[in-house]
């Protein structure tokens, strides 16, 4: 959740006379037409100044609900953090202020604009709207393909990060460069966000998706025994949980599951405290019990949480697809995924789990040039590759 892009969603639980003008759903166009440097993002978020800002759409409650799940973290303390960094990734990482999110900051990272597509030739993002879960509004996706003229592509249904209330700022030219550099379709999914959305409303969107994209294989260019799932920190959680319920209902196939960094335990700052050598950075304790209150209802880490909300509390994950799942080992997810990992080889998933050393939360989209991103890119990349060659779900 290191980036976010203003993404405008309308809440389906609040009074839309008090929705103010930057919280209106604005054109693609618009949405897309100014670039936001990182070293901007980070000095424009330090000086919010939100002392005294007030929701009028009700989101306090969450906040309150992360305030309850709250540990004291009790770890031997780091005298000097940035000394666990690896040194081409630090000078940009401290550009960046240490700030605590709250919900009022994240509405504010809502409006920030976010970079707009790649051009020409560059595959370009075409939104659909399709049907939503039923009694909900319909679902936006972006759709990119790299080659509209070829039959049987394979395609990654994606899920954008964020914290489960944001949307990251290079969204549009993270999923260009996807379609072109392993030749599939990408449909990225614009899910409703926390807190105005609970569990299981971004879950039902994305399974709404994948229902639409086999259903649609033949209009999409698409195979659809090659459907994969995938995304970066939140979105990779979504993925994680759209895997799980896909094979629960035993409806749509999927070949693969891809997971950057992904927060897949919602105990990780609360009931299981984070060591201080991790979660340093970009993301931190409190944030993590935020975003997870906001998107469960209840306190992050507490009794009340519903099983199926989590992937790491899920019973079993016997039976999913194949998995890559890569994590910086100072990433406060970092135990968390390769638990899952763990889990996953035990009950027989053919997965490969990357750990990166010296490398926090969000590290290749926040310095890309760097060695350790280009390789973290290239493992990934080469992994959806190879499961689009080999793979063929039944």
């Amino acid at each position: 959740m290191a980036q976010y892009l203003a993404a405008i969603h309308h809440p389906d639980n609040y009074d839309s006379s008090v929705e103010g003008e930057a919280m209106q759903r604005e054109s693609p166009s618009t949405q897309m037409s100014n670039q936001l440097t990182r070293r901007d993002f980070a000095i424009r978020t330090a000086g919010f100044g939100l002392a005294g800002f007030n929701l009028a759409w009700g989101l306090a409650p969450a906040a309150a609900l992360a305030q309850q799940a709250s540990r004291s973290e009790t770890s031997p303390a780091i005298a000097d953090p940035y000394s666990l960094v690896d040194p081409e990734l630090l000078p940009v990482l401290k550009q960046f202020p240490a700030v605590d999110l709250s919900l009022e900051m994240a509405v504010k990272f809502r409006q920030l604009p976010g970079a707009p597509p790649l051009a020409a030739p560059a595959p370009q993002p075409v939104e659909r709207h399709i049907p939503g879960p039923p009694g909900a509004p319909e679902v936006r996706v972006w759709v990119v393909d790299p080659a509209p003229s070829e039959k049987g592509k394979p395609l990654l249904l994606h899920m954008h990060g964020g914290g489960f209330m944001m949307i990251g700022p290079g969204w549009m030219p993270q999923i260009q460069g996807i379609a072109t550099d392993c030749h599939c379709v990408v449909v990225s999914v614009d899910y409703r966000l926390a807190p105005e959305t609970r569990y299981p409303g971004s879950l039902e969107d994305n399974y709404a998706a994948l229902k639409w994209v086999h259903a649609h294989a033949a209009e999409l260019g698409i195979d659809r025994s090659r459907i994969a799932v995938g995304g970066e920190s939140a979105g990779g959680t979504h993925a994680a949980s759209l895997a799980i319920h896909a094979r629960d209902r035993n409806e749509v196939p999927i070949v693969f599951q891809l997971l950057i960094y992904p927060s897949l335990d919602d105990r990780t700052g609360s009931s299981h405290p984070a060591p201080s050598a991790v979660g340093r950075f970009m993301w931190n304790a409190s944030a993590n019990r935020l975003a997870w209150s906001s998107l469960l209802g209840v306190p992050a880490g507490s009794s009340k949480v519903p099983v199926a909300a989590v992937p790491a509390r899920v019973a079993s994950v016997a039976g999913l697809p194949p998995a890559w799942i890569g994590v910086g080992a100072l990433d406060l997810f970092v135990e968390e995924d390769m638990e899952y990992a763990r889990r996953l080889v035990h009950a027989g998933v053919a997965t490969e789990l990357l750990v990166v050393r010296c490398a926090f939360h969000g590290f290749d989209l926040l310095v890309p040039d760097a060695e350790a991103s280009q390789q973290f890119s290239a493992s990934w990349k080469s992994a959806l590759r190879k499961a689009f060659a080999t793979g063929k779900a039944v």
